[in-house]
């Protein structure tokens, strides 16, 4: 099987690499797309995954509108040369178009129920749209749930062990607490209109937290001169053991946010998207590893809140061993959906 992948943010990078590299043991053919957007190539070449970068990530809308129109025009090259079996990514708009073009098989990856453009440019031209059950809408007759979340395809203890040494490079003394306080920059298609932490928040629930220990901060925009020194200095394929070892997250960066819970750290997540999104409800609703609150006053509050209490940490350790219990192994689900996948249209 031919598969082409395309990979536009970090996160997707840990998605994918599991899945790519347990295909690639079995014989099939794996080619990458990327956008140079944050850390995402960094991690592509730390992980030794093959890529070509066929875009760069400019910032606001009028240039991702841009930056759109070009991607596709490389994507359909790229299709009719390489002519994949399926073309699969998360999120969809970059891939959708090209592969209905081409008339290739699309499978798309999503977890976020607030992307209204989608509803134009994706989900109309895409054969399969997968998502976590607890996933809110209902995307019609292409759309399948399954008993997880996109951070377990990376997250899963088959996949993921933590390594300590990233205490000795955060000069983290033992038992030292320590947190990490995640910014994104809101100008991605699916942030228009939508908000985060202001910089008065920022500089207070830094002032606030380190009084129980040391801050870290990371950032997708550049911070004010006062906040420099908080900036987390680490590779950024080492970001998952510092999150491990954290003994809270507090941020308005989703993706950070549930990997922090699936790890078994203290989650506080905190913007306008509160309470539009599935598996947040159920990380708090269902699990306690998250807390999510529009108003920055009240993520302040719980932080704190949780702070004050002795033995966190194990509660949140007993509380991630639970929801492991429940959840699939999605790297596994992945590659037995996409062989399963072509058997069966192949057979048609």
């Amino acid at each position: 099987m031919k598969i082409l992948i395309d990979i536009c943010h970090p996160a997707h990078v840990h998605f994918y690499k599991n899945f790519i590299w347990e295909m690639e043991k079995r014989g099939h053919i794996i080619k990458v797309t990327s956008r140079k957007k944050d850390v995402t190539s960094d991690l592509l070449n730390y992980y030794k995954i093959n890529h070509k970068v066929i875009s760069f990530n400019l910032g606001n809308l009028l240039h991702l509108s841009i930056e759109t129109f070009h991607r596709w025009q490389r994507l359909l090259k790229i299709i009719k040369k390489f002519k994949p079996d399926i073309i699969t990514d998360v999120g969809g708009a970059f891939i959708a178009f090209p592969s209905k073009v081409c008339n290739a098989k699309s499978i798309v990856f999503t977890d976020s129920e607030f992307v209204p453009i989608n509803k134009f440019i994706t989900y109309p031209f895409v054969e399969k749209i997968l998502t976590p059950k607890c996933f809110i809408k209902d995307l019609g007759k292409h759309h399948i749930k399954y008993n997880g979340y996109h951070e377990l395809a990376y997250l899963h203890p088959e996949y993921f062990t933590p390594n300590s040494d990233i205490l000795d490079l955060l000069e983290i003394r033992k038992k030292q607490p320590y947190f990490i306080l995640r910014f994104v920059s809101w100008q991605a298609s699916h942030d228009v209109l939508q908000s985060g932490f202001s910089i008065d928040w920022k500089l207070k629930i830094i002032h606030e937290l380190e009084k129980y220990g040391q801050v870290f901060i990371s950032s997708e925009n550049p911070v004010p001169n006062k906040m420099k020194h908080y900036l987390i200095k680490i590779p950024p394929y080492k970001m998952l053991d510092a999150l491990y070892y954290a003994d809270l997250f507090i941020g308005d960066g989703a993706t950070m946010a549930t990997e922090s819970a699936l790890l078994g750290t203290p989650a506080i997540y905190s913007s306008s998207l509160v309470g539009t999104m599935g598996n947040f409800k159920e990380l708090m609703d269902k699990y306690g590893l998250v807390y999510s609150y529009r108003s920055p006053d009240k993520a302040l509050k719980k932080a704190l809140e949780i702070l004050d209490k002795s033995d966190y940490k194990a509660i949140w350790m007993i509380k991630k061993k639970k929801l492991f219990e429940d959840k699939i192994n999605v790297t596994k689900f992945m590659i037995e959906f996409f062989e399963n996948y072509l058997d069966s249209v192949n057979m048609l």
